[in-house]
């Protein structure tokens, strides 16, 4: 995708492995310099900047936990002083475990929701001063996934946070809209991450999904979803504002019946 972002500053958070490295190397090899987020996966950064700086850009490595406040505020600061400008801010940072919700506790609850929404809030409120002083629009883009409109077995925690972070962006989208940022959704289909395989009957998953995607026997890759968010991170998206943007080779078309992904069959 020929977008340029030359000289633009990324932040991207959880961006050590899966969406968040695919994110930020394409940020990159679009002219992007980019802040490469952790919480515990430091070897994975440094290999992820490693890739970065190959292509020639400026890189961070910068350890914080989005989903505690303390934490994002020392990430801003750090920015602030370090770098002084910030462009686009990805939140992509997520976590949650596959459980029943009949078993689920308060910690599980709390783990998914803080870092799967309570982060977004915490991110745009340090990052608005930076993004709305930009000479072009600012732009924030965050990930969610089908869990936030369909029901899939052992993925109740998961997907309400993501319905919950969807609609956070909407009511985000009439603060800032005026604010010379735009804010959107990326909601990405089944993609293979440390974190996919880890779904129950991932690999039935994994092997049934071209047969439910309308693009062939092309299966959904961590940089088709980059590239999307890469588009709504450009001036060329200036118009769309507050949306959510489907990235999954058109499967959602067949509808959200879990067993059609599970079991190819759909009652």
């Amino acid at each position: 995708m020929n977008l340029d972002l030359k000289d633009k500053v990324v932040l991207v958070t959880g961006s050590s492995r899966g969406i968040g490295r695919a994110t930020a190397q394409r940020f990159a090899e679009a002219g992007a310099d980019v802040i490469v987020n952790y919480v515990s996966s430091r070897g994975a950064a440094e290999e992820a900047a490693a890739e970065i700086k190959r292509l020639g850009r400026r890189c961070w490595i910068v350890k914080a936990d989005v989903s505690e406040k303390e934490d994002v505020e020392m990430m801003f600061e750090f920015i602030t002083a370090a770098i002084g400008s910030l462009d686009v801010l990805v939140s992509n940072a997520a976590t949650g475990g596959f459980r029943p919700l009949l078993t689920a506790k308060q910690s599980n609850f709390d783990a998914a929701f803080h870092t799967n929404v309570l982060s977004l809030m915490y991110l745009v409120q340090s990052a608005v001063p930076l993004l709305e002083k930009g000479p072009r629009r600012g732009k924030i883009v965050t990930i969610s996934s089908h869990g936030a409109v369909w029901g899939l077995p052992m993925y109740g925690l998961v997907g309400a946070s993501k319905a919950a972070l969807e609609s956070l962006v909407r009511h985000l989208t009439l603060e800032l809209g005026n604010r010379n940022i735009n804010i959107n959704v990326v909601r990405a289909g089944l993609v293979e991450t440390d974190s996919s395989k880890r779904l129950p009957d991932a690999q039935q998953m994994f092997e049934n999904q071209t047969q439910f995607t309308q693009v062939g026997r092309r299966i959904l890759q961590p940089e088709d979803v980059a590239d999307a968010v890469l588009f709504l991170s450009s001036p060329r998206s200036d118009m769309i504002q507050g949306e959510t943007l489907t990235i999954d080779g058109g499967a959602a078309v067949r509808g959200g019946c879990c067993e059609t992904i599970m079991k190819n069959t759909c009652s």
